[in-house]
């Protein structure tokens, strides 16, 4: 595929919800494949001790030597633990289970808030646009993530309560702006896994849009099971099945975060 006729400076997304089970490594794992498609430079870095986006992007855990881990711990630059994936383009820094150590080693460290903004400051020249998939959780990495973020994009269920979840997320933005990062920004919130044959589905995507407005994409990424049957196969959906609802969602998220981009530009 042709190169993009535009070759955006770096941005570092931080996807982040504390709730688990919303789409979020998905997200990620899909987002940042459709990106890699049209000819950016992705690198996925896999922040969640769970590993589901290295397993989602065909990287088992015996396949995990180099972690980012070991980056956060200061044994490696976060360029040696970047690994190739088999989507062109796109690159990954797997995670392990060691990461649930860190939580606990990182509180006593120095820059404790700021390792994963220190490894992105000396690496990853080439790349466009880093994905990071935080914890569903609000604790130490997930505090890095957000740190070492230019912005935020929210995974939110359709799902009863979604807003109430959402609220604890968006507070801890504007405490880690305040305080460790004055540039962090909402980028937006995604609906997931919406069900148009479920009626709640769409009170919820009313009332998060009543509520956010313009911070909510247009884009709806629905409820398909090529979506939940590709991370089983250690492929992206788009990979998996192309055609199906799920991956031309993702292809459509990613064009309008693209165009997002290009109107703040213009």
């Amino acid at each position: 595929m042709a190169e993009p006729s535009i070759r955006y400076p770096r941005r570092v997304i931080a996807v982040a919800n504390q709730k688990g089970g919303v789409g979020k490594t998905t997200t990620v794992i899909n987002l940042a494949t459709a990106l890699a498609a049209v000819g950016h430079q992705v690198l996925v870095i896999d922040f969640d001790p769970q590993g589901n986006a290295s397993t989602g992007l065909g990287v088992p855990p015996a396949e995990r030597q180099r972690s980012i881990y070991q980056v956060l711990t200061g044994e490696l630059s976060l360029d040696e633990a970047t690994m190739a994936t088999q989507v062109p383009n796109l690159q990954l820094v797997p995670a392990t289970r060691d990461l649930v150590g860190a939580e606990v080693e990182l509180m006593d460290g120095e820059r404790r808030e700021a390792r994963l903004r220190d490894a992105l400051f000396e690496g990853a020249a080439d790349i466009e646009f880093v994905l990071l998939d935080c914890p569903p959780s609000l604790g130490m990495l997930t505090v890095n993530g957000l740190v070492a973020a230019d912005e935020v994009l929210v995974p939110l269920q359709c799902e009863f309560l979604a807003l109430e979840g959402l609220s604890h997320l968006l507070h801890t933005v504007e405490r880690i702006r305040r305080n460790l990062n004055p540039h962090l920004a909402i980028r937006g919130i995604v609906l997931t896994m919406f069900d148009k044959r479920n009626n709640l589905s769409e009170v919820v995507a009313e009332d998060v849009r009543a509520n956010l407005g313009g911070r909510v994409f247009d884009t709806v990424i629905p409820r398909n099971v090529r979506i939940s049957e590709a991370p089983s196969h250690g492929l992206p959906v788009l990979l998996y099945d192309w055609r199906s609802t799920g991956a031309q969602a993702y292809m459509q998220l990613a064009r309008e975060l693209l165009g997002r981009y290009g109107k703040e530009a213009a």
